[in-house]
This record gives structure tokens, C-alpha cells and sequence, in this order.
């Protein structure tokens, strides 16, 4: 009797599931989450099919990780901006750029956070995602603005973003500028 072949060698990734959710990420920008698949994201991550169901529960459970992770690297990146500010007129400048050009800088990320904003709007499980995502940048916005004007601060990040991403027209700077002050007039500022 001939000797039973060896079973197959396993792959070792480490990074395939970190590499499922940025593939993730990447269908969602481009086909919606209307339109994202586990074969389409494992086409894209470039792994077999059933690596899906071995990392993931479900289609909800992939979104909800890749989704948490873009609400992170997005409040990372607010809050490295941020912490450039050292009282609250250079917060003020931070939060405009924020706005103009620094967070949500290109397409991909307006896409995706109009998507989760959808998804949320539907499902109170990625709301989740989105209230965190809030409160975190509220908390970073309260280390110079008091609780109620970093509320509103942080409305208007998400409104003018919103407008920069729909808008025919490029965002005015000075407009920007101009809704910030008119909030901040008159708001004691938090120490830092």
C-alpha cells in the first residue's frame, strides 16, 4: 500500500483578516455596501472565499469591523490634527482644516462615511460605530471648547464635510472660518 500523501501545507498569513478588512473597506467605497460581497471582498483581498467564514461571522460582521476600523483611523487622524493646537485659536484653525482639507481629504472616505452613516440610519448596531465615533471626537474637540460649543463644532465638522462631498463647487475656506468663529463667539475655552 502506498504511503498516504501529506496534507497539504496551511498557509501562513497573519495578515489576512486585517487585509479581508481593508479589502473590505475598498469594495465599499467602490460598489457601495449594497454591492459588497464575500466573493467580491475576497476577490479583492486576494484569498480564497472561505477565509471569509473563517474570520468573519457574517457579511454584518465584516462591516462592522471594517467600519470601526475606518471610525478609528479617521478619529486618529482628527485627533493628531488636533493635538497640533496649543490654546483654542489655533484649535479653531485645526478645525477648519479639518473641514477644508485634512480629514476626509479624498473620495474613498467621504464615500465610506456616507455609507456608514446609511447603514447606521437603518441598523442601531452600526449606530454604534457612529456614536463612538462622535463622542471620541467631542472629547478631543473638549480639550478647547466647553461640552455644548465641542457639540456643535463637531455637527458642523460633520454638516460642511458633508457639503464638501456633495458640492459642485470647491469649500470656501472663509466661509469655514467664518461659521467657526460665530460658534465660538462668546464660548469660554476648556483648558487643554
Amino acid at each position: 500500500m502506498p504511503p498516504a500523501p501529506a496534507p497539504a501545507a496551511r498557509r501562513h498569513d497573519p495578515e489576512r483578516r486585517d487585509r479581508i478588512i481593508d479589502a473590505c473597506l475598498d469594495v465599499i467605497a467602490e460598489s457601495g455596501v449594497a454591492g459588497t460581497s464575500h466573493r467580491k471582498v475576497a476577490q479583492a483581498a486576494d484569498v480564497p472565499l472561505g477565509s471569509m467564514t473563517y474570520h468573519f461571522s457574517g457579511m454584518n460582521d465584516l462591516l462592522s469591523e471594517a467600519f470601526s476600523r475606518f471610525a478609528r483611523t479617521t478619529s486618529n487622524a482628527f485627533e493628531e490634527r488636533m493635538a497640533a493646537a496649543h490654546d483654542a485659536d489655533t484649535a479653531k484653525q485645526a478645525v477648519a482644516d479639518t473641514v477644508t482639507q485634512v480629514v476626509f481629504s479624498n473620495q474613498r472616505d467621504l464615500v465610506l462615511t456616507h455609507e456608514l452613516y446609511t447603514l447606521a440610519a437603518r441598523d442601531p448596531a452600526f449606530r454604534d460605530i457612529t456614536n463612538a465615533w462622535m463622542a471620541r471626537s467631542r472629547r478631543t474637540l473638549e480639550q478647547y471648547f466647553e461640552p455644548v460649543t465641542a457639540r456643535i463644532l463637531d455637527a458642523l465638522i460633520e454638516g460642511l464635510t458633508i457639503h464638501r462631498a456633495l458640492d459642485n463647487e470647491p469649500q470656501e475656506t472663509a466661509i469655514v472660518t467664518a461659521a467657526i468663529e460665530r460658534i465660538t463667539a462668546g464660548s469660554p475655552a476648556a483648558m487643554r
